[in-house]
């Protein structure tokens, strides 16, 4: 049960960083926002997976780049 609600409140934290980072308004609601935070860590995770487990800085930056990466393709897919 703790995992579920880190999950969320972590997707939160990293898609409002991506959604605040990338250039360009990004209309998005709060669901959306945790959705693509989640979806950027496991971007990220798949790209970058080195068996380490953990909170580290360099793994929360590229959930956010992972994350303006999925905004960037739903951007391009959309338009």
């Amino acid at each position: 049960m703790l995992n579920i609600i880190g999950a969320i409140i972590g997707g939160l934290i990293i898609g409002a960083l991506a959604r605040w980072f990338y250039p360009g308004a990004v209309d998005m609601t709060l669901l959306e926002t945790i959705l693509l935070g989640i979806g950027g860590s496991l971007l990220a995770g798949l790209l970058t997976h080195r068996g380490a487990a953990g909170f580290h800085r360099a793994g929360c930056l590229a959930s956010v780049l992972g994350a303006m990466a999925l905004i960037l393709a739903g951007s391009l897919l959309l338009n």
